[in-house]
């Protein structure tokens, strides 16, 4: 029995990150899911007791691994911006089908104080790409390369893993190095 009720919330959740992704959160309903689904909404009920339960499911496991990657990030001497860089694009590439979702409605997220999350993140990367006090400059470069890879993962959905990897890191890298050279900050670049 508990293998029907695994499988049919990975299912819940499955159509639930489709119709987040296509139409919003908040003009999904349970109903919504329960239709596509075609099962009852109190059957959707058992798995899950409101809208904001099942979005909480589903982007917790993101925050977990984005979490322990930039925590790893931080432990790790000497570690190269590239390093980080790729670190990144990995994350939001296995967790793209999500972030397509944050990206369609990033207020009904901050509604849930999960977008503060994600904040915190970008704050830690900047520090971890530029030291500790980064200019306002410096944050700004950090929040362009960070946030063009992560819309490339989305944006790109027929481009190879591996190519869009490469260019979009290369292009995170110049939109860091256009005042530094990568790898400057706190953390010095290994040469390979």
């Amino acid at each position: 029995m508990e293998v029907v009720t695994t499988d049919t919330k990975q299912r819940i959740q499955a159509v639930a990150r489709e119709l987040f992704a296509q139409k919003g959160v908040t003009n999904t309903s349970l109903q919504d899911i329960a239709d596509r689904l075609s099962i009852t909404k109190p059957a959707l009920y058992y798995h899950f007791s409101s809208r904001e339960e099942l979005v909480r499911s589903i982007v917790e496991p993101l925050l977990a691994d984005g979490e322990a990657g930039v925590e790893e990030l931080e432990q790790t001497p000497d570690v190269q911006v590239r390093t980080a860089f790729e670190v990144f694009f990995d994350f939001h590439f296995r967790h793209r089908d999500v972030v397509r979702f944050l990206l369609v409605e990033p207020a009904a997220l901050a509604e849930l104080g999960l977008l503060d999350r994600v904040f915190d993140w970008r704050e830690r990367l900047a520090t971890i790409l530029h030291g500790p006090d980064p200019t306002v400059a410096q944050q700004i470069r950090a929040a362009v390369a960070l946030g063009g890879l992560a819309d490339a993962t989305v944006l790109f959905p027929d481009v190879p893993e591996a190519q869009l990897r490469e260019v979009a890191v290369e292009a995170a890298l110049g939109a860091l190095s256009s005042a530094q050279t990568p790898g400057s900050g706190r953390r010095t670049r290994r040469r390979s």
